[in-house]
Order: structure tokens, then sequence, then C-alpha cells
């Protein structure tokens, strides 16, 4: 670790007790000399937050619920652990002086102001919640660059590209090409996903993810929202992104220069590795993980994406070439679906119906502020709540 910064990096977690969140706990748990939870944000989940707060002992806490507040302090009182609560205790608490980098894992739009706060207060950004640059990512971009912030990709595709990019950085990308499982409806027709069940969709072949996560990989709607981050984190225009579906999730991706040359990042399917390379850049610190073996993979395989079948890929992709709030309308109306999926209110197919209404719907602003974001997403929620009661694409 840097001499710079001094050890061990304290680490502030936004989302702890989510899929990300638990995984980072676990390196921080695994290199404790090099690695310290400072500050620990949980939405609802307060049991969780609870034991966490007291195996990690971080200086504070916060519930984003205000209703669980008294059962958070009074469970850390004896710890001596400050606990906070609410959107807006958020936004202040990744301020804290102590914090060295901010390890943004909250699901979907809430992580935008969050993130924003951090990067005012000049703390690096460690970023897992890909909604915030499908949302935002001119808006969160441009400020990271006004105030000198570095921010590392945690979605194991951008790290993978981040990592191919070492020592490559005075050198123009000519495409990167993103990696894609292909869930685990890969090779289905519409006619069979249209019967596909809740669990069916949870059960993803490679990866072990939050519901959410899960059921965008199961769409690729994840891959079309990974494409327009790759846009923003990278400085791409959209013919540079390119993706490509790749069953083994071996190879996480891949980047091509301007000579043809192509470089991969390779790895066994763990969000562990982008997350502590993202928490302890530029260093890679020894761990006693599964390592990949040739000999037991025959073959690694690629085919194109069909887009026929799985339409929430070119929904994204068309939202990334278009810009401005579109993404963001996008975004908002695939969260509504997927929550609605999740509760067993409309069918698999319907999640793309849904966000194809919405986007035909809503008002397109070219330049959106911060103000302009959030309308649209507001609207665009209203939107899709109301196309849950009049569904005029059900047949």
């Amino acid at each position: 670790m840097p001499q710079s910064t001094p050890l061990p990096k304290r680490i502030a977690i936004l989302g702890s007790t989510g899929s990300i969140g638990t995984q980072a706990l676990e390196v921080i748990r695994e290199q404790p000399g090099y690695l310290q939870a400072d500050l620990l944000v949980a939405g609802r989940n307060a049991a969780l937050l609870i034991e966490q707060a007291k195996e990690f002992k971080p200086n504070a806490v916060v519930i984003g619920d205000e209703g669980r507040h008294g059962e958070v302090r009074d469970a850390l009182f004896p710890l001596g652990v400050k606990v906070y609560a609410g959107a807006k205790a958020i936004e202040q608490a990744v301020q804290m002086e102590s914090i060295d980098l901010v390890l943004t894992a909250m699901v979907g739009f809430s992580g935008l102001r969050p993130t924003l706060a951090a990067i005012e207060a000049g703390k690096p950004i460690a970023l897992a919640n890909k909604e915030t640059l499908v949302v935002a990512g001119e808006l969160v971009t441009q400020r990271a660059r006004e105030k000198g912030v570095n921010i590392y990709p945690v979605d194991s595709e951008h790290s993978a590209i981040f990592q191919c990019m070492a020592g490559e950085w005075g050198n123009p990308i000519e495409k990167v090409t993103l990696t894609a499982s292909g869930g685990p409806f890969r090779g289905w027709s519409r006619t069979q996903m249209a019967k596909v069940t809740k669990a069916e969709a949870l059960k993803h072949p490679n990866w072990a993810m939050g519901a959410k996560v899960t059921i965008d990989s199961a769409s690729l709607m994840n891959k079309g929202l990974e494409a327009i981050e790759a846009k923003w984190l990278f400085g791409l225009a959209p013919h540079q992104v390119d993706i490509v579906v790749h069953a083994q999730s071996i190879i996480h991706s891949l980047v091509q220069f301007q000579d043809g040359s192509l470089k991969a990042q390779l790895g066994l399917p763990s969000m562990k590795l982008p997350i502590q390379y993202a928490l302890t850049y530029p260093h890679r610190l020894p761990t006693d993980w599964p390592r990949f073996d040739f000999a037991q993979y025959g073959q690694l395989t690629f085919e194109p994406p069909d887009t026929e079948a799985f339409p929430n890929l070119r929904l994204a992709l068309e939202a990334m070439r278009r810009g401005g709030n579109t993404p963001c309308v996008l975004n908002a109306a695939n969260e509504v679906a997927v929550e609605a999926f999740l509760e067993e209110r409309i069918g698999f197919l319907e999640m793309s119906d849904m966000v194809g209404e919405c986007l035909a719907k809503a008002t397109f602003v070219p330049s959106p502020g911060l103000a302009d974001l959030e309308a649209t997403d507001a609207e665009t929620r209203r939107t899709a709540r109301e196309a849950l009661k009049h569904p005029a694409w059900r047949h």
C-alpha cells in the first residue's frame, strides 16, 4: 500500500448489507493490516447492520430507514459507534475527514447523491453502483475531474478494462468488448421466456449477486447498463463499446487498441477480486482464493447477443446512443419493472414492454442537470406505476 496513505486505509461502504457490501467486508476481514471499515451505510436491514458494526467497529453507521434509528442506536451505544439515519445523513457522513475511500454499492438511483457528496469532499470513489453513471454519467465524471477525484470501477467488466489499461493510458482505445454470460436463458426463444418464473430468473449460472442485479443479468439489461457505464468511465463513443456472450465468464472484458492488439483480463467469476483491486489500487494484495486452471476448461466460447430475444439490451444501447436524460428514463423504468417482476405482478418479457412504453412517453432533455435528472426519475416512476395499473402492452 502507498506510504502517502496511513495504514490501514479507511473505507466507507454505502450498501454494506447488500451483495457487494458484504463481500467488501469479507475482503476487509481478510486484509486487516491494510483495510478498515470506517463507515457502514444500510437502507433497511438494521439487524445485519448492527451485526456488522459489532464485528468491524466502524467510526459511524447510517441507517437509511429513519424509523429504525432507535433500534440501531440502542444496540450500538455500548460500543461508542456514532449512529445516524436518513438520506441527508448519508450525504453528510461520506464527507467525514477520517474516510480515505468511498465504496458506493447502494442499489439504483439512490446512490447518486451520496456519490456526488463524496466527490465534492474530494474522496476517491470505488464505484459498484452502475446506475450512478447510467443516470448522470456526464455530471458525475465532470465533477470528478473538477475535484481531481479518481473513480475506481468495481463491476468485474469495468475492472477488467481498467486492469487492461494499466501502462496504456497514453494509447487511444479503438474499442472495448464487454463479456456477458448470457444468463440462465441463453439460447432461449421469446416463447420459452414468456413462462419464466421468478425462481428461474434468480438462478444465475456463474455469479452470486443481489436480486436486482441477477434479474437484470437474466434480461441482459445489466449488460446494457454496463455499456453506458463504460462509455463514461473510459471516455468512449457509443460505437466503441461492443458486447459478446461468453458463457464461461472467465474473460471479463477486452480492450482493443488502434494497432489492432487486444488485451483481456481473465479470472474465475468472483466479485471479491475486483472489489479488492478497487480498494487497494495500484497494489495487488496476496489472497488464498481459488485460481483459474486452464486444464479444467476445454474451450472458451463467444457468440453475439440476441437483441430480439432480449430486447432490454437493445433498449439500453439505443438509450446510450440517444443520450441526454434517456438513460435516466431507462434506469427508472427498469427499477420499477424489476421490482414488479420480483413481486410477481408482471411477467419476465413484460419488463421490456414497460421500459419501452416509458421511453416512448418520456420528455427528452438533451443536457440535463441534477434537478432535471431527479425530475425525470420521478416522472418515469409515475409513468411506470401507472402502466402497472393500465398496461397497454398486455394482451
